[in-house]
């Protein structure tokens, strides 16, 4: 088991085509690995029963001499925003306990066509609302490089499962950092794709224009191997681009074997200094730079005045939208119904079934999402946020004139612990000071490690912005960074995390 769980979804593809190892023994040992760590990390709300059986079909087809795909036979966790037939969707919330869904997300469809094993459901913040995975109503994930701290969220269960060696791939949802941030303090790979380039078609809708679909993954062609199954046009999803996209697997390969640095723009905001981030933050975005300089990159200063109002046009954008999306768990269609006593009238049950399904946290969000779209104050609150996002949007249409990408530490801080911020919501939003301004832009964002931090010993890792439509021009600098980092290392950052106790690692 321990040495099919280190692979790479990559390395494990080459085994499982070439049929040296078998589907069902590389699920199971998967499988074998969720028993073992899980209970101490909690990134799994659900396990697939039918995982061996997906993995025997796919043995069988490849037996068969039927042509299957580059990574068919890779076991794969979904985070439990995304609806799927075969198992519960919760959103990790009481509202939706037990749901199962009709149909499949087009993402988990698109995986399972490409014969990705599913594995399970992952553990996130309650309808994808955190920086954390606390505010989940099964109970937090924890980072498996201390049991004691956050591995970031919402989609912290992805992350967590991914470097815990539960999963070598995980599909996540990023609103405003939910892939990257979790990234950042597991030491594991996250991208949040162009808006549009991936269906949302069966992604629980918190904010509508700001959701995207990504990988979660240990490696920056793993990633791009995922990319290329669930990517593209879907005309279930209104968003969806029709574009023909290159293949993100190919542009990983050439960033890491080309000298795709020399003579590369690299970006970096005046107005983001280092006194706002941890210092063993700062250090590390200042080697991967030096790194990358000395390659022949350039590093270029350039300004980017309203980012800094980014974090507050946020969070009037995501709950207006939010408070629209979460109307529809109304205790008529779908998921908990909570019946007062007496004669009760729909709106009696609707009031008693939200305050006992939502959690603190979707109430607040609800709350002002509301206030902000109310008569009278539309205006002031939510019009005036989308101004800011659009002169956001334009601050990168400003940089992408003089860089080719832009470069920010994907976090402020290091893993935090848990419970330490979850009574302050202001400090929790402020961890997504980086990723926020990615999605208001609906440009791409990748998250890769960094290092670790000089100050706390816990991973760190830098963000890669590029321009709307350029998502392959990420993967070709990622993963050229990530060549030059694990070199400069001697081995990925994640041979360096403790051994999880009954995990064999």
């Amino acid at each position: 088991m321990s040495d099919i769980i280190r692979l790479t979804a990559a390395e494990l593809a080459d085994r499982l085509a070439s049929r040296e190892i078998s589907s069902v023994e590389a699920t199971r040992a998967h499988l074998d690995r969720i028993a073992a760590v899980d209970g101490d990390v909690h990134a799994f709300l659900h396990v697939n029963e039918g995982a061996l059986d997906a993995a025997a079909d796919i043995d069988a087809r490849r037996a068969a001499g039927e042509q299957l795909g580059p990574i068919a036979g890779v076991p794969l966790a979904i985070k439990d925003v995304l609806v799927t037939t075969d198992q519960p969707t919760t959103s990790g919330s009481r509202i939706l306990e037990g749901y199962r869904s009709p149909y499949d997300a087009t993402v988990v469809a698109r995986s399972r066509a490409a014969g990705l094993i599913p594995l399970g459901k992952t553990n996130m913040d309650e309808f994808a609302m955190g920086s954390s995975t606390e505010h989940s109503a099964y109970g937090p994930t924890r980072n498996p490089w201390d049991l004691d701290r956050i591995p970031g969220g919402s989609g912290g269960g992805s992350a967590a499962a991914v470097a815990a060696f539960e999963a070598p791939l995980a599909l996540g949802s990023d609103t405003g950092g939910s892939i990257r941030q979790p990234a950042h303090v597991t030491g594991t790979v996250g991208v949040k794709p162009t808006y549009g380039g991936v269906s949302r078609y069966g992604a629980i809708a918190l904010a509508s224009s700001l959701d995207q679909v990504g990988p979660v993954t240990r490696t920056v062609l793993d990633a791009g191997l995922l990319h290329d199954a669930i990517g593209g046009h879907d005309p279930k999803d209104s968003t969806s681009l029709r574009e023909e996209w290159p293949s993100f697997a190919d542009a990983a390969r050439e960033g890491a074997r080309g000298d795709v640095l020399k003579g590369l723009k690299v970006g970096v905001i005046r107005e983001l200094p280092d006194s706002g981030f941890q210092p063993g933050v700062a250090e590390s975005f200042r080697i991967a730079l030096a790194l990358m300089e000395a390659q022949g990159a350039e590093i270029v200063e350039i300004g980017a005045p309203h980012f800094e109002y980014g974090v507050a046009a946020y969070y009037l954008i995501l709950p207006a939208e939010a408070s629209s999306n979460l109307a529809k768990f109304d205790s008529v269609r779908f998921g908990l119904r909570v019946t007062p006593d007496g004669n009760p009238t729909v709106e009696d049950v609707m009031s008693a079934t939200r305050d006992a399904g939502f959690g603190d946290e979707v109430k607040r969000r609800i709350i002002l999402g509301t206030y902000a779209l109310s008569a009278g104050y539309y205006d002031a609150y939510y019009g005036s946020a989308q101004k800011v996002r659009t002169l956001i949007q334009q601050d990168f249409d400003n940089a992408f004139a003089e860089v080719d990408v832009i470069a920010t530490p994907s976090a402020p801080t290091t893993a935090f612990k848990i419970g330490e911020k979850i009574d302050d919501p202001l400090q929790m939003y402020l961890n997504d000071i980086t990723t926020i301004p990615v999605n208001l832009a609906g440009v791409p964002g990748i998250s890769i490690p960094s290092g670790l931090a000089s100050d706390d010993g816990l991973p760190v890792g830098i963000q890669f912005i590029a321009p709307a439509r350029q998502d392959a021009r990420l993967y070709r600098v990622g993963a050229a960074v990530e060549t030059l980092l694990v070199d400069s290392w001697g081995a990925p950052l994640l041979t360096r995390a403790p051994q999880l106790a009954g995990g064999n690692r």
